[in-house]
This record gives structure tokens, C-alpha cells and sequence, in this order.
């Protein structure tokens, strides 16, 4: 995907903020204007920070880094598990488990049980209990999988996380802070610009907005991930030759 234009963004509704009255103060670098009582992002500075963002991005994953997207905003959540799921990325839509980086060795414990009741019911091992000890773990496997599904293939904790909302999925972003993480996300104008590494300000409520901002960022982790599978061949093959 090509970098959207400012028309782009301007068609999807990026600029659009919150209710003057809702604004935090340390979002005025980004905001163009007021209008009938609704702040105005800047789009030229939301461009800038794309840029910014996208450039951080492709280096962690030309680097083989693990990126977690979280969203779990009703109008957020398919947009970006289809988008993450495309570069196999873990991420959240679902739920924050409080802990769910912190106490990363329980959440695994967690998972490790999904993919056994999974495992379970796929190969035979439950072929003799009953139908409703069967019906029991199936609801089971369909709830953990729900909450933990996204983040099943992650086996050590993210080297950065992707937030849409940092004001919603504050816990995550807290989460980041104390383990350290690189931190990026797209930041409307009720939120604090300076909890992330990389804000993107941005209209954070719709799915226009959300998916050109998801989809443009995924677009660069593709080419990293691409880049670095093409070095890694041209390697082996200069190795053999």
C-alpha cells in the first residue's frame, strides 16, 4: 500500500477530533482548529508522524521484532486482527488481561492450555468422555480463544506494541512502559500525545480512519518483513556460492 495522501486521509475522516470540551491540553501541537465545538487535527503533522512511525516500524521488522497490535474498540477490532494476522503479528481485540505483559509467564500458562483442550478435542484423546464433558470444553477452548487466540504463536514478550486508542487501552500502554517497550499509537485529541513513542494523531473512533492509519502501518512491516526474508536468501546463497 502506498502512503495515503493528505486527500486520503481528509476523505476518511482522519482530521476529525473530540468535542472541545473532552480535549487534553498537550494535544495542541496537533490541532489545526476548532469547528462548531470539535477540535481539528492537523493532517500535515499526523502525515509527519506516519512517516516517523512507519520508519521505526519497518526497521523492527526487518529486524525480526514481534509488534502486538491492541484494539479492542468495537469498530477497531476486525480492521486490525485482519491486519495484524496478515503480517503474523500477535495482537489483542478482545480484552486486556491486566497482566497480560506483565505476568506474561501466566498468561502462556493460559495458552498452553488452550492449545491442549484444542489439541484434545482434534486427536482423538477425549474420544471416550461424554458428550457434555465434551460440550464443557469446547465452550472453554471457544473463550480462551477469544481473549488469547490473537496472541497463541507469541512465545516471549513484543519488542513494541501498536495501540489504537492509548486513552481506551491505557492499562496496555502501562503495561509498556514499566517492561520498557516501544510504544506506538494513534492519539485523538482527548488523549496525552507524550504516553507513546511514536503518537499519530488521529481520528480514533472511525473505522475509515482507523483502517487507512492500520493498514498503511502494516504495509511497512510487510516490506520489512519481506526485505529481511530477500537478505537472508542473498546471504545463504552468497554462503554457498
Amino acid at each position: 500500500m502506498e502512503k495515503p495522501t493528505y486527500k486520503d486521509l481528509l476523505d476518511a475522516g482522519v482530521h476529525f477530533g473530540h468535542l472541545k470540551k473532552k480535549w487534553n491540553p498537550k494535544m495542541s501541537p496537533y490541532i489545526f482548529m476548532e469547528r462548531k465545538g470539535i477540535h481539528i487535527i492537523d493532517i500535515n503533522r499526523t502525515m509527519e508522524c506516519m512517516d516517523h512511525a512507519a520508519k521505526a516500524l519497518y526497521s523492527l521488522a526487518k529486524s525480526g521484532k514481534k509488534i502486538m497490535f491492541v484494539a479492542t474498540k468495537k469498530q477497531a477490532r476486525d480492521i486490525v486482527a485482519n491486519a495484524a494476522r496478515s503480517v503474523g503479528m500477535p495482537y489483542v481485540t478482545e480484552r486486556w488481561l491486566g497482566g497480560m505483559m506483565t505476568n506474561f509467564s501466566t498468561i502462556r500458562r493460559s495458552v498452553k492450555k488452550m492449545q491442549n483442550i484444542e489439541r484434545m478435542l482434534q486427536d482423538g484423546t477425549l474420544s471416550n468422555v461424554t458428550k457434555k464433558e465434551r460440550l464443557t470444553l469446547t465452550r472453554e477452548l471457544a473463550k480462551l480463544d477469544k481473549v488469547l487466540g490473537g496472541i497463541a504463536n507469541l512465545n516471549r514478550l513484543p519488542s513494541a506494541i501498536f495501540i489504537l486508542d492509548i486513552h481506551h487501552e491505557h492499562i496496555a500502554v502501562a503495561e509498556a512502559h514499566k517492561l520498557g517497550l516501544r510504544t506506538f499509537g494513534v492519539v485523538d485529541t482527548n488523549s496525552d500525545p507524550n504516553q507513546v513513542d511514536f503518537p499519530i494523531p488521529a481520528n480514533d473512533d472511525a473505522s475509515k480512519s482507523i483502517a487507512i492509519i492500520t493498514e498503511y502501518m502494516v504495509s511497512v512491516i510487510r516490506q520489512g518483513l519481506e526485505d529481511r526474508k530477500q537478505a537472508k536468501a542473498e546471504k545463504e546463497a552468497t554462503a554457498k556460492g
